[in-house]
């Protein structure tokens, strides 16, 4: 699987959409094949909770959303290499009060360059989405502008 993973980011140079998304259930193996990638390119995986959740903690509550974006774009310039940037563990960007929209954040990160992300819920007739309707942190979006890459 690596192998096909490793063609489609290579691939991602010439197509309009530079953004990949690993799909798969719970426990399916997106990170693991992120790492993956990440050892064959000589490359770290940013982490966004961890990192981007350390960052918010020297911004005072009531404004980490007016910087959430920022920071991120930030931490995506130290870990992003060769054109490339991997991603894993974007549930803290679903956070309600950091009010963002995560794939149109990954969506403008791609624009400037590859951006290879495990996407944290499901594809469904071309839509994407994050947790159950009704839940706070739920969110669907159209799969436009995505290269998706299920993980079974």
């Amino acid at each position: 699987m690596i192998s096909s993973l490793e063609r489609v980011v290579d691939d991602l140079v010439v197509v309009n959409s530079k953004l990949l998304l690993l799909i798969g259930a719970p426990n399916s193996g997106k990170s693991d094949l992120l790492c993956q990638l990440a050892n064959r390119r000589q490359q770290q995986i940013l982490k966004v909770g961890a990192a981007l959740g350390r960052e918010l903690l020297t911004v005072p509550s009531p404004r980490r959303h007016l910087h959430a974006a920022d920071l991120l774009k930030g931490l995506a310039g130290e870990y992003s290499r060769e054109d490339l940037l991997l991603m894993d563990n974007l549930e803290l960007l679903f956070d309600k009060k950091l009010k963002l929209s995560p794939l149109d954040l990954l969506r403008r990160h791609s624009q400037a360059q590859r951006v290879v992300a495990a996407w944290p819920g499901a594809l469904t007739n071309n839509r994407l989405s994050y947790a159950k309707t009704g839940h706070p942190e739920y969110r669907d979006y159209s799969c436009d502008g995505v290269v998706p890459f299920r993980v079974d």
